[in-house]
């Protein structure tokens, strides 16, 4: 694998000298180059965007070298204050370790087991004293810190910024020292906080690791960037037809983008996408390719196969999914907010109360707008919610 290749579709490199020369000393040695990546431990699920630092770090497993993954427990109980406009909320322990043993089913889908390193920043970071946190302290400059530009707007508009937040950098800086870290991979809006770690390794007389940040992947809405947080995300466990749906759904202006950060395709063909789309081609004949492929990623071709057939059913010929989950309703009834939360088709109520206003809830077709509606079914119904969550409805005593 060639520069060329591990530098498609990064967002920074600093600097591309420096990893010429560390590729080529590797290639030399027979040494494997110590590639870091930060884990966020706020979430245990792993979406597109996430996978796109995760697929950037797999062409380096390829290409002989180390996957590094910082567990960042210490650091996750700070909370890191990257593009935040106020202070993040810290995690416990116990919310730590749950997310991170989801995450760690999941993981393996991308990375080669073989050639990964797992390590907790708790097992260098929690062990320090005052004297010792000071001492890290003194290796970089309060001016540094306040530059970056989310902690001027927020002392611009005169919003808090406590010094833990001030010490995260540090912290995670420092994870690039304890495990010798010769390359670190990040989001966009890391590059900020790597090169800290390349600062730090300096003044710890270690050789500053590259820094390589990727672009951070637009969510569903088009406007922001993919998170749990804002509910635009396409997790890399969801079932092939929620998967199929979502990308469908994508604005028609990011089908390149998710071709190029999602997807095995080649620059070539990518190309050729382009100039289809250019000449007038419907964008609809795109995106059923880009969900397939994205799709194949993490399940299988057969399966994307059957998730196209399956959406042209539901979407396209107006017939109901084949595989509709099923959920009993009591004798009693129950309440239509209450039904969709409990059976798991909206998180929460207040997002099920959202929904219904908007009037994305329908029974046998027809639109709910009452959320005081108490359901009660004689016969198997169907619970329709938004344009891809069905539930068939059936009594209790059936």
């Amino acid at each position: 694998m060639t520069i060329e290749d591990l530098k498609r579709g990064i967002d920074r490199l600093e600097t591309e000298a420096e990893l010429q020369s560390k590729l080529d000393k590797s290639q030399k040695t027979g040494k494997p180059l110590r590639v870091k990546l930060g884990i966020d431990a706020s979430g245990p699920d792993i979406h597109l965007g996430f996978a796109v630092p995760l697929r950037k770090l797999r062409q380096f497993q390829d290409a002989g070298h180390l996957a590094v993954l910082i567990i960042g427990d210490f650091t996750g109980s700070i909370g890191d204050p990257s593009g935040r406009s106020k202070t993040r909320p810290q995690l416990t322990d116990e919310q730590i370790q749950a997310n991170m043993e989801r995450y760690k089913e999941q993981v393996f889908q991308i990375l080669l087991p073989d050639r990964c390193e797992f390590r907790y920043n708790s097992e260098w970071s929690k062990p320090m004293n005052g004297t010792d946190i000071i001492k890290l302290a003194a290796k970089y400059t309060v001016a540094r810190l306040i530059e970056r530009e989310d902690f001027k707007k927020r002392l611009a508009a005169g919003d808090p910024i406590h010094v833990h937040e001030l010490l995260y950098p540090l912290f995670q800086g420092y994870d690039s020292v304890a495990v010798k870290a010769d390359i670190e991979l990040g989001g966009a809006d890391q590059y900020w906080n790597l090169l800290v770690g390349r600062e730090l390794q300096r003044e710890f007389g270690q050789e500053p690791q590259v820094v390589i940040t990727v672009p951070l992947l637009v969510g569903l809405d088009g406007t922001q960037k993919m998170s749990k947080s804002y509910g635009n995300y396409v997790a890399i466990t969801e079932t092939p037809r929620e998967m199929f749906g979502k990308l469908m759904s994508i604005p028609d202006s990011l089908i390149v983008n998710y071709l190029e950060l999602c997807t095995d395709r080649p620059e070539l063909e990518i190309v050729a996408v382009k100039q289809r789309l250019a000449s007038g081609e419907n964008p609809r004949n795109v995106k059923v390719e880009l969900a397939k492929d994205v799709i194949a990623v993490y399940h299988s071709r057969a399966a994307a196969d059957e998730a196209a057939a399956e959406f042209d059913r539901v979407f396209r010929d107006k017939q109901l999914p084949d595989d509709m989950p099923e959920f009993k309703i009591p004798a009693a009834g129950i309440n239509i907010i209450d039904l969709v939360v409990t059976a798991g088709l909206l998180p929460s109520k207040t997002e099920a109360r959202r929904k219904l206003i908007e009037g994305a809830f329908h029974l046998d077709s027809e639109r709910i707008t009452d959320a005081a509606l108490l359901v009660k079914v004689a016969q198997p119904t169907v619970l329709k919610v938004g344009k891809r969550r069905f539930l068939r409805l059936v009594p209790a005593d059936s």
